[in-house]
């Protein structure tokens, strides 16, 4: 349910905002608007307003919306009124039908500004980049970097956060073969390490950057002690209590919270005799972990959660602030990489560098705003942003149909003097469909996909 509500208060936000942008320019260029609609099929709300009569519509499907204006054809006027043809579309300039087409797209990057500049006056929270357990013989090992120590710069750009070193490995993977990491280990001692990356762009996008040079975000070693106990589970029935602190489990000690839990999943449906220390007295416990199978595999499990010390966590965190006029500075830089960043995705699996399955549809993103909304408010409001900045991305190429489509015709107007001819503007329309209706199938089946394999 979550999901569902996330998902359609994500759309309706980001249509209404695009569409809101061609109905206000149209406004302000003397178009007459007919009909102002979020959504597709079947009228569920519907009201007209002002001095036009402007029909808005709320429509059964939300997965797009329109503004219907007045002698919208490109070629032939509509028929209307004769005190009406005056404030056609097509009777305007075009200089005017420029503004218009852009404004849908223009507002949903002034949106993604927005979001963004809320998002760091009231503060971001992420971890340090200090560098976990380095896989073996991945780009990170063989570049030398070592556990422990803290990524202050990726291709001299400074980075305070894992958000961060993310983002610049993102961007540098695209860019360029070669990136270079600066890092500083306990004793505050800099070296510089050169990664390959020419070959990360062939895998599967879904894949964590991270992962894929081997480097891991480091977890402190959180101790074994129960934070939490759910009813009714083996741990219940042991006599575990919240609070106890495993020392050992048969006689074999437990340092951390991730021993612990190794232990419990490698002996399921098996009994284990735990010591634990609760009020300073140590206590033995049976407990059998109860078997769960999981995408064929098989593990034990107990139904009992950590406790984590807030104190000791809080030390792995960065939080910064901006005021008003560097957020808003922050805001369009941030909307201006990622738009530039999703061209250059674009870019690259146009010309085969990057697996299309990257590409997401309605179904990927319904899970996304779940997801995000259920992370909170914060993580909701950046998921809002980033889809804010691939429609209007998305709507900016140069593809019949599409806002740069129409955009495409007017400049070749501009340039020669005279619209584009009926035959090109019919044959662009049946191009783009096809395409459109191309991506919009590719789209789904990756998203069938990630369902189906998970």
């Amino acid at each position: 349910m979550l999901t569902i509500v996330a998902f359609i208060i994500a759309i309706g936000i980001l249509v209404t905002v695009h569409e809101y942008g061609h109905y206000r320019v149209a406004r302000w260029c003397g178009v007459k608007v007919i009909k102002f609609s979020v959504g597709f099929g079947r009228p569920i709300w519907s009201k007209k307003f002002g001095k036009d009569q402007t029909e808005f519509v709320i429509a059964a499907i939300p997965l797009g919306g329109y503004v219907k204006m007045l002698g919208e054809e490109l070629i032939a006027p509509q028929q209307a009124a004769s005190e009406d043809m005056s404030r056609a579309l097509n009777r305007q300039s075009v200089q005017k039908r420029m503004a218009i087409v852009l404004a849908g797209p223009a507002a949903n990057l002034l949106l993604a500004i927005i979001l963004y500049s809320l998002l760091f006056m009231t503060g971001t929270v992420g971890l340090k980049p200090i560098v976990g357990q380095v896989v073996p013989d991945s780009p990170a090992a063989v570049s030398g970097i070592k556990a422990g120590v803290t990524i202050m710069k990726v291709d001299r750009q400074p980075v305070t956060t894992w958000q961060d070193v993310r983002w610049s490995l993102l961007n540098q993977s695209l860019e360029s073969g070669k990136v270079k990491l600066e890092v500083s280990n306990q004793d505050n001692e800099m070296s510089l390490h050169e990664f390959d990356v020419s070959t990360l762009n062939q895998d599967n996008v879904d894949t964590d950057i991270l992962a894929k040079l081997g480097l891991t975000i480091y977890q402190p070693p959180v101790p074994a002690r129960i934070g939490e106990i759910v009813e009714r589970s083996p741990a219940a029935f042991a006599g575990l209590e919240v609070g106890d602190l495993v020392l050992s489990v048969n006689q074999q000690e437990v340092t951390d919270w991730e021993s612990f839990v190794t232990l419990i999943k490698s002996h399921p449906d098996q009994t284990l005799n735990l010591k634990v220390l609760r009020a300073d007295k140590e206590i033995n416990l049976n407990v059998k972990p109860e078997l769960v199978s999981e995408k064929g595999v098989h593990f034990g499990r107990i139904g009992a959660g950590f406790k984590i010390d807030q104190t000791q966590f809080s030390q792995f965190l960065v939080t910064k602030h901006y005021g008003l006029f560097d957020a808003i500075v922050k805001g369009v830089d941030k909307t201006w990489e990622t738009s530039v960043f999703s061209l250059k995705m674009l870019g690259n699996m146009l010309l085969g560098n990057i697996s299309w399955e990257g590409m997401s549809g309605p179904v990927s993103i319904a899970s996304y705003a779940g997801q995000s909304a259920n992370m909170g408010f914060k993580v909701y409001i950046g998921f809002l942003a980033l889809v804010s900045i691939s429609i209007g991305v998305l709507n900016l190429l140069p593809i019949p149909i599409l806002d740069g489509g129409h955009f495409m015709y007017y400049i070749v107007e501009f340039l020669t003097g005279k619209p584009a001819s009926e035959f090109a503007i019919n044959l662009g329309q049946k191009i783009g469909f096809v395409v459109l209706i191309f991506t919009m199938l590719l789209a789904l089946y990756n998203d069938l996909n990630r369902l189906i394999t998970g």
